[in-house]
């Protein structure tokens, strides 16, 4: 894994025309690369692409306390924004040149709480990818303990502009 290339202005993102010129597997590697900005929530939300491969992608972070809730927990939206990224990105994966996609859907069951500063994994793999839609699965487990932190599945819409 590359040090990630985050966009700090609108105009650093990818156009239409870019993303479109590319197969999703393509986009996802250049994003790992550096060649790519990675999505700006990443940052703010401390994770990053960690491993690309066809239909299944990894997302390491570590929460902290920017992302924790009143009580003092990581939030739960941490828990989904990285599920989601994870899940939606291994469908990308699989996305044939000119298609863009975006998730219809999102169920996320959490098991524990992840400790503040824990690194994570969230593993997103795909389960089916056809002409209109795509469904992974996903899970957060710990680096060092192996423990399973949260599970989600997600619909995503394929779309040919």
């Amino acid at each position: 894994m590359s040090t990630p290339f985050f966009a700090t202005a609108p105009d650093q993102l990818p156009d239409r025309d870019m993303v479109l010129s590319m197969s999703g597997m393509e986009f996802m590697t250049g994003i790992l690369e550096g060649r790519i900005p990675a999505a700006p929530i990443a940052r703010q939300m401390e994770f990053a692409l960690h491993q690309v491969q066809d239909g299944e992608v990894v997302f390491r972070g570590a929460p902290g306390f920017d992302q924790m809730n009143p009580t003092g927990t990581i939030h739960g939206g941490w828990y989904a924004t990285i599920l989601d990224s994870a899940l939606a990105c291994a469908v990308m994966t699989k996305v044939p040149k000119g298609s863009v996609y975006t998730t219809l859907e999102l169920k996320l069951n959490i098991i524990r709480p992840i400790p503040a500063g824990m690194q994570v994994d969230c593993t997103g793999t795909t389960q089916h990818t056809g002409r209109s839609t795509g469904i992974a699965n996903g899970v957060i487990t710990g680096v060092e303990n192996g423990k399973l932190y949260a599970t989600a599945s997600t619909t995503c819409i394929i779309m040919t502009p």
